[in-house]
Parts: C-alpha cells; structure tokens; sequence
C-alpha cells in the first residue's frame, strides 16, 4: 500500500539545506554493490549492499622444529585485513531526495551496478530524477511482495524485531522473543487503506481481506473536522484529547454496565455519538481522538475476525498509520487485547519502515541468494528505534528522522537452534531485561562506562606498533559513550536492553574502529603461563581419591573461571599483582554451601553410568580453560564421554577462541595421552559456536555445531562463566542434563543475589519426564534470584 504522508510544502518550513558526513551516513558508498529504493508519499528508503575492508585477528601457530622455536611463543596474534558483506538501510525525508541522491552520485566509485530496484507509490514519480542523478536504470518491483519479503528477513534475522506496546508499563516496549518458525502469520498494512495477508512460506502469501476504512480516512476526516492538514499533528491532536466528550458511551445509554451483555460502562456504544444531540463546540483535540478510537476499532475488530477463522494468533501491524506514532500503536494494542480478551497480542516491528526497501533490494540480490546466510544488526553503524513519546511535537518528531540507519553485517555461518532447547519457542536467552529493572539499569551502564578508559587503553595496547591507534581508540571511546547516553535517554533502541547486548555494542564499535581482539596480548601470555603447570596439575588430580578428585575437578574449573578480565573487580588484581594465580584464586572462592549448589547431586550422578557426550561451552583463555576446563574434560574422557569444546569463532574479551582452541589442545595432547588418544579416536571434538560475544544465545549457534550435537546425541550440555550462565542461560531449559558454573566477580550482581564477591554458582539440572509436555515452571528460589 503506499504511504499517505504526502507533505504540503507550503507548511513544510524545515530548511533543506543538510550537511552529509560520510562517515556516519550514506557509509562505504565507494564499495557499494547494487541499490534498492522505496519512495512513499513522505519518506524515502534507500539500500545497498557494500563489501567492508576490516581487520580481524588470526592466530598462527610457530613451527617449533623449525628456526621459529626460536620463539618462545606458542602462537603469534596477526591483524589481517578481510572483505565481508554489509547491508545499509538509510530512511530520510523525501524532500531531501535529491540532495541525498547527489551525494550517492559524488561518493559511488567503484559499483558496476546497472539498475536500482524501486517500491512505493512515489518510484513511479521520482523515476526520472533516479535516473538522471544516477545513471541507473529503476527497475520497479511490486509492492506487496517486497513489504512480505522484507518482513520475513527482519524477523528471520533480527531476534528482538517484534514488540507489544504497553503504554502504561515502566517499559512501554516489551520486545518478543521470535519464534524459529516465523510462519503462519498475518500482517495488518495500514495505508490509506488497510490491507490483510496471510503469509505462510517465504514465497507464499495472499491478500485475505481488507478496507476502505484506514489511514487515509483518519487523515482525511481528521482534516475536515480539524482543519488540520498534517498527520503527525493531527496524531498530536489525538494524544491530548478526551473521546469521551465525543463519543457516547454504554453508561450514557444504560446509566451504568448493560451485565446481561457483558458491556463495561467506559465502551463506546457510538462514536461521534453525542454530536447528533449536544449544542457545545468540540475541541480539535476531543474530535480527533475520537476518529482515532473509531478507525482503529474497526481495523482491530476486523484483524481480530480474520485472525480467528485462520487460527492465526501472530498478528503484526505496519504501515504509515503505524510508523512508531503511540497514539496509534495504543489505540490499535487495546482493540486487539478487546476483541480476542486478550488471546492474540498486536505485534509491531522495530524496522517496519524498511521492509519495502529490505524487499526490494532482496528482489534484486536473488543471483547471491542472501537467505543462505544469516544477519546481525550492527549496533554500532544502526541509529536505533527512537523514543516515541506523544510529547515531542511534531516538527521535532520529523527533524529527530530526519536520517535514520540500519545496517546489518553478513555473519560467516548459517545460525539456528541447539536442538537440545527444551522449547525453543520460549527460550529467552537474557536472564534480566534491563528496560523493566531501572535500577539495574542504571548500574550496568554507569558500569560500563566506567570501565571505559581500561578498555581504550588495552585497545591501544593490542596494537604497539601502529602509530594511528591512539586516535582511532579515542574514536572508539566517542562512539561508545554516545551509544550509552542514546541508551540512557532510550534503553529500547536496540530491542531490549542487556547486559549481553551492551557487551556486543561494544564489540561492534570496537571491530568499526578496527580494534578485532584488544585482550590478544594478555590472552597470549596467560596460556603460555598456564601451559606450564598443566602437567603439575593433572598430576595432583591424579593422585587423589575418587570423590576428591570430582570436588577438585569442579574447583578447578571455578578457580580457573575467576581469571575474567571482563569483570573489573579481577581485571584490577590482575593488574596490580601480575604474580596473581591459580592456587590464589581457589583461594577466593566461598566454601560450600555455595550460593547456588547442586554439587551433590551432581556427585551422585557421576557414580552411576557415563554420560554419552558432553557439550562444553567454554569461556576464558589461559587458566580457566588450561588448568580448569581441560582437566575436567579429561576426566570425562576418561569414564567414556565423548567431548564437544564449543568456543567463540572471534574475539570477545579475554574468551578462547576456536582457533585459539585448536592450538592449545594440540599443545596439550602432545605432554597428556589422553588428550591425544581423545584427538585422536574423534571422541574429543573442537567445534565453534558462530559467536563473537561474551555471552551465549543458544538459539543462534552453528549449523555445523548443531549437527555435531545431533549426530552424537549428546546428553549433557555444560556451560561456564557470568556471561554464559548468568548473565545468559540462567533459566534455560534443556532436554538433557545440564551444568551451569560460574563465579560471581562483580560485587553489586552477587549483593543482589544474597552472595559477596566470588560466590559460586553451580546448578546441575535434570530435564523433566517425557511424559512432561510444557516446560517446568521456574522455582520462587530462582525467580527471587534476580529480582530486589
């Protein structure tokens, strides 16, 4: 459907005069690929496809029977240059379209690209100047498929797209976790009309019904009753106005409640009703909130009707009526919860402005079949969902989106589901969803910033030799503090707010700036370290009894998860006191009982039959995955469980990495038998995860990984550290055992969970019956947990 948002000039007095600079909008146009359009009555969506230069770190491994051994270095850290794929997606005012499309023209240097595919209702209008400006042919797709096939991207590639609206709530986003089939659903397009189309598959949808009664009859009626022309004034009518000055109500008819019909006294029994009958002037404001409650009933009632004779309850609502306006997205969330008593949610999209735009440049990139991969938001390079209060008036609202980014980076791996989710249409990774905790909040990015200035000055560090380091760090540290302040003013921008994502915004803005692997430097010292004293300490495992050897294996594991240069508290030891080490660390760590602890159980399950294979996902270089992870593992290996070590695929942190890995356990399986013989006979594997952060999403691994765990029918999954089990994974439910340990090294986090600094947290979980088909509720211990 097209926009309505046709702009009157003569009203429009913002001046046209802009200023681009390269380096926040329009980015990497000189390796720009192939373009799409969409052109609505107001705003213009434009996308292209640019490979980016950027640098990554690779690990080498030395030959040490050659002149390298020399060396006394297990592996060198390069910084490498690699071309990757990145999608932009820029929305802007149509009356800067020719501005915008000059500077496309002036920066597109190296683009063999012939044709632009177009959308909208305006393609059709701006088709000459595209071509002229350009030089491209505007090849115009349909409309329809290209809102479909941009929808399906979003929600395929983008977990927290989807949200309900709640305008009461401490949170007035509440993001949805996608489910991983996102088909069957509906999608309401509220245009000048309203279109209604069950989408099924990627390539099969149809339009099942609709009406005259949308958008356009808002901002048409709205501008005889009001005089008003704009929409987002009239909107701003809306959001001050009472409709039951307006509006008869079922008490003004019956006096009270109609009981027998099940009618509240509040419902509308008759919109505009009272007019036929009242000899007061209406306000503007009274008369457009009216119309509002009126239209967006009707469009309510009737996704509600569809939505219930396809048995649908996914129903997501997009179009220019929507565009983020509250009053909108209110009046629609109440009709829905009205009409279906609360059975189906409407749901909207954080970037349903670009699903034209996102459909149409998929239209015309089907040769390379960018489906095949999977997606990430770069939060560093994407502007954010802005705040939509009804408060900013309307010349704000429309300056504030003015320019508008989204740009998503193409990930080396298809990501999906561990098949090991116990129902993964209700896995949430995150264990607290800081947009509804402010308190939290508010400590986690005052944390952040405060570790700042560590962060830049190891940036700099991982890099000695490049004199421009320095000033891409302060570049970087620029960056960053703004995202936090935009996070501060708006903690939804980016889905909902988590200490995993702000660990990723970090990440992100530290690869822009290209600073791949800060903690390169000390990771590589802490193996060498570490390697050391592996032989010493599977020695004196070795030599204790059964059981005290499982405690030990458990405490190691612990100690070794304390060395985390990600949490302040350990990076300032490990600073000022380099002699800082394993048996120090053990040290730390809180006697039992410890603040969560199943070891007991976890004990008595080891005296009955081996465990077919164990999933590790590890954590920490150096001592946490050399004297702490490896020891462990070998034991499994040794009761005949075969071991998949999944670890990061880039640099997060002070995390192993795969390639990291891989070096390591060669180095080890060359002083521990068992380690080779586990090597050697495939019974110990070494698979990455698809991930460059320092928590885990198990609903985004690997395909590879996933395949591994299929094809070993693995039956225990244990995963270690904060980011991990804590900040993530805390209350995931799996359909095997699992064993989630960490070590609290942040003082706040382990005060709030009844602990001090250094409480362990070990929690050995078994998976319901069979027969249990719902996942099993949450105990009140673990819900406590994380609440004040």
């Amino acid at each position: 459907m097209a926009e309505l948002d046709r702009v009157d000039r003569r009203s429009h007095s913002m001046d046209k005069s802009i200023t681009l600079p390269p380096d926040e909008i329009f980015r990497n146009l000189e390796n720009a690929k192939r373009f799409a359009i969409d052109i609505g009555g107001s705003l213009t969506k434009l996308a292209y496809y640019s490979t980016v230069q950027h640098k990554v770190a690779k690990v080498r491994s030395f030959d040490h029977t050659a002149k390298e051994a020399a060396s006394d270095k297990l592996y060198e850290i390069s910084v490498q240059e690699e071309i990757t794929a990145r999608l932009h997606f820029i929305k802007f005012e149509n009356a800067y379209i020719e501005t915008c499309l000059d500077f496309v023209k002036d920066h597109l240097v190296n683009t063999d690209t012939k044709l632009i595919k177009a959308t909208g209702g305006g393609a059709h209008k701006f088709k000459d100047l595209i071509e002229k400006k350009l030089g491209l042919k505007v090849d115009k797709e349909d409309e329809m498929t290209c809102l479909i096939r941009g929808c399906n991207f979003v929600l395929r590639n983008i977990p927290h797209e989807a949200f309900v609206y709640a305008k009461h709530a401490d949170s007035e986003f509440r993001f949805q976790n996608t489910h991983p089939d996102i088909f069957p659903y509906l999608l309401v397009n509220i245009g000048s009309g309203v279109s209604i189309i069950k989408v099924d598959s990627e390539d099969k949808f149809e339009r099942i019904g609709g009406s005259s009664i949308g958008g356009g009859t808002f901002w048409g009626l709205g501008a005889l009753l009001t005089k008003t022309k704009r929409f987002d004034e009239l909107l701003q009518l809306a959001s001050k106005g009472q409709h039951t000055s307006v509006d008869m109500l079922v008490k003004d008819i019956y006096g009270g409640s109609y009981g027998s019909l099940g009618l509240t006294g509040d419902l509308i029994a008759s919109s505009f009703g009272k007019s036929a009958t009242a000899d007061t002037e209406f306000s503007k404001e009274d008369m457009a909130k009216s119309l509002l409650h009126m239209i967006s009933n009707d469009i309510g009632q009737l996704a509600c009707l569809y939505a219930k004779l396809h048995s649908l309850t996914r129903v997501y609502f997009g179009g220019f009526f929507i565009r983020g306006h509250p009053v909108t997205m209110h009046t629609i969330t109440y009709s829905i919860n009205f009409f279906t008593k609360g059975e189906v949610q409407a749901l909207f999209l954080r970037h349903e402005g670009y699903l034209g735009a996102i459909g149409a440049f998929l239209k015309g990139a089907e040769e390379d079949n960018p489906n095949q991969y999977s997606w990430g938001e770069n939060y560093a390079g994407s502007s954010g969902l802005m705040s939509v209060s009804p408060d900013l008036n309307p010349m704000q609202r429309a300056r504030s989106g003015t320019f508008d980014m989204l740009e998503m980076d193409r990930l080396e791996r298809k990501l999906v589901n561990l098949p090991l989710l116990q129902d993964p249409s209700s896995y949430i990774p995150d264990t607290v969803d800081l947009t509804e905790d402010p308190l939290a909040r508010e400590y986690w990015l005052y944390c952040f910033e405060d570790a700042l200035d560590g962060v830049v000055k190891r940036a700099v560090a991982s890099q000695p030799d490049i004199p421009e380091a320095v000033e891409r760090a302060e570049k970087f540290r620029q960056k960053f503090r703004h995202k936090l302040q935009t996070l501060r003013q708006q903690p939804f921008a980016y889905g909902s707010l988590t200490v995993r994502s702000l660990l990723d915004t970090r990440e992100h803005c530290l690869n822009e700036f290209n600073f791949p692997d800060p903690y390169s430097k000390i990771k590589q010292r802490e193996n060498d370290v570490a390697l050391r004293y592996y032989q010493k300490a599977v020695q004196s495992l070795d030599s204790l009894g059964w059981e005290e050897k499982q405690f030990a294996l458990v405490r190691g594991v612990l100690a070794g998860n304390v060395f985390d240069w990600g949490a302040k508290a350990v990076s300032d030891v490990l600073e000022s006191d380099p002699e800082f080490g394993f048996e120090q660390a053990k040290r730390q760590l809180e006697e039992r009982p410890w603040l969560v602890d199943s070891y007991d159980q976890w004990l008595e399950r080891l005296k009955g039959p081996p465990h077919k294979c164990a999933v590790f996902f590890v954590d920490n270089s150096g001592m946490d995955i050399i004297l702490g992870v490896m020891p462990f593992v070998r034991e499994l290996l040794c009761r005949g469980t075969e071991v998949v070590l999944a670890s990061n695929s880039s640099p997060a942190l002070n995390d192993v990495t795969n390639g990291e890995l891989q070096i390591l356990t060669e180095t080890i399986a060359a002083m521990d038998p068992v380690i080779q013989a586990g090597l050697k006979e495939d019974r110990l594997v070494l698979v990455q995860t698809g991930s460059s952060s320092p928590c885990l999403d198990l609903g985004r691994l690997d395909k590879v990984l996933t395949m591994v765990v299929r094809d070993r029918k693995a039956d225990l999954v244990v995963i270690e550290g904060m980011g991990r089990a804590i900040h993530t994974n805390y209350f995931a439910r799996l359909s095997c055992e699992s064993l989630k340990m960490a070590v609290i090294k942040n003082l706040w986090l382990a005060e709030r969970l009844g602990g001090k600094l250094f409480s362990v947290v070990f929690k050995y979980e078994v998976p319901p019956p069979p027969a249990t088909t719902t996942p099993t509720a949450m105990t009140e211990e673990e819900i406590a947990v994380f609440t004040i």
